[in-house]
């Protein structure tokens, strides 16, 4: 590391980070069972004289049973530049030295009636030379169905909120707006989901309390996510369901391309693509202007659940 926050502040969030990693591949595991896919583990580091240093684990279930592919990745990396992606509020430290550290994740279910989640807890610092280091946060976690449910929609929104009540209770709707605001492709006007929560650029609450509230919003993953896959799990589905879901996964891979600021850093930073990329679905298609059924449940994903509403 670059030694631009405290040994022990960087040892602090590494260790949560691992942990968190650890215990959510665990409860995958558990649910796919005894005969479900279990993860690979992919430990990397960058080789000497690439421009980002720092290492990372890669943990992803592929062909599971109820995982078709479930990526979750720790990275630990440092660099001598900020990207411009990661400027983009802060245009004091562009070109700056800095670390970062983070769990990603992104779960993509076989049934399509089980939504795609994505959740993200991120620490950076970056300090021009000479300079004190500015240490910010970022994360957040959102939800993208293929058949809605209210009662899903409200269960992930609540559990949002409730991770977030014991640090200000402006923070929810505050960080539920700007979770709706981000997850939109633009170039369709079209929200990529229900949304959840998404903060970035984040520690008015200072290093301590602010690392406390990233941790509460990691620890809060599960119990958002995994509640909704048992209910759904076991849903019939067929070739209309499949093929509507990777319709709307196209529409997943656009958004993380074009426009996910984590993808943009990563990519522009010089970071490991196999890692960057294990948010992309196994499969995914296009098709030209599809039209659905007014009334139809695939219709309905599009007037009724991928509109920016009070879920709570």
């Amino acid at each position: 590391m670059n030694g631009l926050t405290s040994a022990g502040a960087v040892a602090q969030v590494r260790e949560y980070l691992v942990g968190l990693q650890s215990r959510i591949i665990q409860a995958l595991e558990n649910v796919e069972g005894e005969g479900g896919a279990r993860a690979v583990t992919d430990p990397w580091e960058k080789a000497p004289g690439e421009l980002l240093q720092g290492r990372g684990i890669t943990r992803i279930i592929e062909g599971g049973v109820v995982f078709e592919r479930a990526g979750c990745g720790f990275s630990d990396v440092s660099g001598p530049r900020l990207p411009p992606s990661a400027t983009q509020h802060r245009p004091e430290l562009a070109g700056a030295p800095f670390e970062a550290m983070g769990v990603s994740l992104v779960f993509h279910p076989r049934n399509p009636y089980v939504p795609t989640v994505h959740m993200n807890v991120r620490m950076i610092a970056a300090g021009q030379p000479g300079q004190e280091p500015v240490c910010w946060f970022g994360g957040g976690m959102d939800l993208t169905p293929y058949y809605g449910f209210d009662e899903d929609a409200v269960h992930f929104h609540r559990a949002c909120r409730d991770a977030l009540q014991p640090f200000g209770e402006q923070l929810y709707p505050r960080f539920k707006t700007w979770c709706d605001q981000y997850f939109c492709n633009r170039h369709r006007n079209e929200q990529r989901g229900i949304g959840g929560i998404f903060f970035d650029d984040f520690a008015e609450l200072g290093f301590e309390r602010s690392l406390a509230m990233l941790q509460g919003v990691g620890d809060a993953f599960l119990g958002a996510y995994l509640p909704i896959v048992e209910r759904r799990r076991n849903m019939p589905w067929g070739e209309r369901e499949r093929a509507f879901q990777l319709y709307r996964r196209g529409r997943y891979v656009e958004f993380n391309l074009v426009w996910d600021r984590g993808t943009h850093f990563g990519l522009q930073s010089g970071g490991r693509t196999e890692s960057i990329l294990l948010s992309m679905p196994p499969q995914a298609a296009w098709s030209y202007q599809r039209q659905h059924a007014a009334g139809s449940p695939e219709e309905r994903l599009t007037s009724h659940f991928l509109q920016r509403r009070d879920w709570l």
